[in-house]
């Protein structure tokens, strides 16, 4: 985990920045981060590039839409994907690796691993700087909507979703 949490730290502080002010920047430390529930539940993967971790991100069957583990509003009720969308959670990828296709290749075991517990649709919350791969992906936007931090500071964020069939 220690290894994860650098990543999302590295990941957050420089990929945001040409979507961000700095204090947008800033702020997305208290509403992102790991979520231990993915990785207990089984659904998170890493992908490791060279021996280094490249990029991480998972699935949940859980209510949370987003957040780390200190964020505020978690909900670990279970949803039914029988009405419900799986969570596509956590997608980080290590500034030295982007544009590589370690994102994709995340994106389609999130997928696949919901497809296969009977899921019909997945849903996710983008932040500016994951919107362009998950519009290359198949998803489409449901709402724009932001978080608001403790300290008030707005962080915009895209709610979207995309079928499994």
């Amino acid at each position: 985990m220690p290894a994860l949490r650098a990543l999302m730290t590295l990941a957050i502080g420089e990929l945001l920045k040409p979507y961000l002010a700095a204090d947008g920047v800033a702020a997305s430390f208290e509403i992102m981060g790991l979520d231990s529930q993915l990785i207990a539940d089984g659904s998170y993967f890493v992908v490791e590039r060279d021996g280094a971790v490249a990029g991480c991100g998972g699935w949940s069957r859980r209510a949370t839409l987003f957040g780390g583990d200190h964020s505020a509003g978690r909900d670990a009720a279970l949803l039914d994907p029988a009405v419900d969308a799986a969570r596509v959670r956590a997608m980080y990828t290590h500034p030295d690796h982007t544009r590589l296709g370690v994102g994709r290749m995340i994106l389609a075991a999130c997928e696949a691993a919901a497809r296969a517990e009977g899921f019909s649709r997945c849903e996710l919350a983008a932040t500016m700087a994951g919107e362009p791969l998950y519009r290359a992906c198949g998803y489409q936007q449901i709402e724009r909507f932001e978080a608001r931090t403790s300290g008030g500071v707005a962080v915009p964020l895209v709610r979207m979703g995309k079928g499994l069939g």
